[in-house]
């Protein structure tokens, strides 16, 4: 079965300051452990806020590292999941189970697209 990367995006201007309220855990461990027990997840995390992060850039053969956070990015990747579906339709119902577990006050959006295997 084809596997599926879900990077979810945020804007971390627009976040939640303390973050995912005890309830989402709650439910998106429900979820979490509903996936893994369908097969369908293999793996997933949260990401740490770009503040924490470093970029790499390469470019007319030569590197630059820029320490963040990066001001000009108004969504980042602050999380993960990687999926093994039947197809793209499977991966994108179980993508929208999990935004449905957000309350509305978060703006999240994810990129599914499949994992080019060999």
């Amino acid at each position: 079965m084809p596997r599926y990367l879900s990077m979810i995006r945020i804007d971390e201007n627009n976040a939640p300051a303390e973050g995912p309220s005890p309830e989402l855990m709650q439910r998106m461990g429900e979820l979490i452990e509903e996936m893994t027990k369908a097969g369908v997840l293999l793996d997933t995390a949260g990401l740490t806020p770009t503040a924490q992060g470093v970029r790499v850039h390469y470019e007319g053969g030569e590197l630059s590292v820029t320490d963040g956070p990066f001001t000009e990015t108004k969504e980042v990747i602050g999380g993960y999941a990687l999926l093994q579906a039947k197809d793209t339709a499977e991966a994108v119902e179980w993508t929208k189970r999990f935004l449905k577990v957000h309350e509305p006050y978060w703006t999240v959006t994810c990129e599914v697209r499949q994992v080019e295997e060999g």
